[in-house]
């Protein structure tokens, strides 16, 4: 088989998911339903405007919210599926204490997602190389994320418009 995702793609698909904001907006959208426009605000107020409106923007780009008259701004299936993802990421965290015993959702998603990148361009999704151990702890190195692992490479190949990679400008 061949990579099933380039390097560059990799990084791209991970530093959009792992966002802060878009992981709140998300979250906040599968746990409570559709969000009013106006209310996006008043619904995370420990986002700055710029940061809710990049994050809208950047879900709305990727296919993951849309705006329904009437209801507001509700997750699309990808987005509903990505939801999933985060709570299977998340909980996988919280079982390992990865990074760390206390830490907030968005972070713990953030370092998983970091955490399995250097897995995600192998040559076969039924042969991935473990993370380096030297990442890990001895009990997190024996606590391979498989699950994690494959919930994200399966979405990943759901919604190819994430891995993308624009073109540098030519100066």
């Amino acid at each position: 088989m061949t990579t099933l995702f380039t390097p560059a793609e990799v990084r791209n698909a991970v530093e959009l998911l792992a966002s802060r904001s878009l992981i709140r907006l998300v979250t906040e959208i599968d746990d409570n339903g559709a969000i009013p426009p106006r209310q996006l605000a008043a619904t995370l107020p420990d986002l700055s405007s710029h940061q809710l409106r990049r994050a809208t923007e950047t879900a709305r780009a990727h296919g993951l919210v849309r705006t329904v008259p009437g209801a507001g701004l509700e997750l699309t299936d990808s987005g509903s599926e990505l939801a999933d993802l985060y709570d299977a990421t998340a909980r996988w965290a919280r079982r390992h204490a990865y990074p760390a015993p206390v830490c907030e959702f968005s972070s713990r998603i953030r370092h998983v997602l970091d955490l399995l990148t250097p897995s995600l361009g192998a040559e076969s999704a039924d042969s991935f190389a473990r993370p380096s151990a030297a990442r890990l702890s001895n009990a997190e190195a024996e606590a391979d994320p498989a699950r994690p692992r494959a919930l994200l490479l399966q979405w990943l190949t759901g919604n190819p418009q994430v891995t993308r990679v624009e073109p540098e400008p030519v100066a």
